[in-house]
């Protein structure tokens, strides 16, 4: 029987993905865990702080965990304004997690990179698996050595991590967390409410993103794959859609024909100039049958009707 731990559960990510492992594996073989509940968690819960290895390690014995998803950091555009408080966290957390499932027998660890590991020394369209990765957060930083940590620990001690590199997530189910696309998420929230929307990168700025619900099931079906399946031990590329604010406000008015944007670029644009155009994901593809579902115009519409149930609103 598998036994679950997910740290980071209370984030945007974490939220959706307790509930999908509930679903596959029962709600009592998963331990949803954070430094503090979120309302939106139910099951079983423990406040951990992952920066102590300790409570890491007291919490993967005790519970008997086969499978852990390392879900705890601080994001791209919240982690710039202290640096060294991001890193030590981001690379800390990482650690605990890595060691004291390598030491406990947990046979699965998951640990989610980003496109933030790229940097300005790439190909911006269709970015391949493999470029030189010269990131500019410390966010990006660190994941780009979590990749080289994970290839590591499988090389070195067995340990089965996997990884994707997330483009930005687009979700109902949670408020953004602090990255650079969030403004993707933050447009619908405006929109379902009829308030004109600020966005703080230019209108033609395209970056990859991805819908919640894709998100979720390429994480799930990286876990199931065979482990002779995964011959990229660092993270994959990962790819939903690319598009830019001004698309994603074309695709929001044919839902709600009135709303409107406005643009005022902030220290975030640098962040995103620095960032892939679109992704090469043919190696997930290949290795464990990635296929994204959703489209620009088909996660408008999931996130318009699920936004407006949440705020209790009848359709514009």
């Amino acid at each position: 029987m598998e036994k679950i731990l997910i740290t980071g559960a209370s984030g945007q990510l974490g939220i959706v993905l307790t509930k999908a492992l509930q679903k596959k594996y029962g709600v009592e073989n998963v331990i949803a865990s954070d430094i503090s509940k979120s309302s939106n968690h139910e099951g079983v819960f423990e406040i951990l702080n992952v920066t102590n290895y300790e409570a890491v390690d007291n919490c993967i014995s005790r519970h008997k965990i086969t499978q852990v998803y390392h879900l705890v950091a601080i994001l791209s555009a919240k982690g710039e304004a202290n640096p060294l408080n991001t890193w030590g966290i981001n690379m800390n957390t990482l650690f605990n997690v890595f060691e004291a499932s390598r030491l406990n027998g947990v046979k699965k660890v998951f640990y989610p990179s980003s496109i933030a590991v790229f940097g300005e020394d790439i190909e911006y369209i269709n970015t391949p698996q493999s470029p030189n990765l010269t990131p500019l957060t410390v966010y990006g930083m660190s994941k780009a050595a979590g990749e080289n940590w994970a290839n590591y620990y499988y090389k070195k001690y067995g340990l089965d991590i996997r990884s994707v590199r997330y483009p930005g997530v687009i979700g109902y189910q949670s408020l953004p967390g602090g990255g650079t696309t969030d403004y993707a998420v933050s447009i619908f929230h405006s929109a379902v409410k009829n308030e004109d929307f600020n966005c703080f990168l230019e209108s033609s700025t395209t970056l990859p993103m991805i819908f919640m619900d894709d998100a979720i099931r390429a994480t799930l079906e990286l876990m199931d794959a065979p482990k002779e399946n995964i011959k990229v031990r660092t993270s994959y590329n990962l790819a939903g859609m690319s598009f830019n604010p001004k698309q994603i406000y074309d695709s929001i008015k044919k839902i709600n024909p009135n709303f409107k944007i406005s643009y005022t670029p902030d220290f975030r644009q640098e962040i995103a100039n620095s960032w892939p155009k679109s992704i090469d994901d043919s190696q997930a593809r290949k290795d464990w049958g990635w296929q994204p579902k959703y489209n620009l115009d088909t996660m408008s519409k999931e996130m318009m009707e699920n936004l407006k149930e949440y705020y209790n609103l009848v359709s514009v």
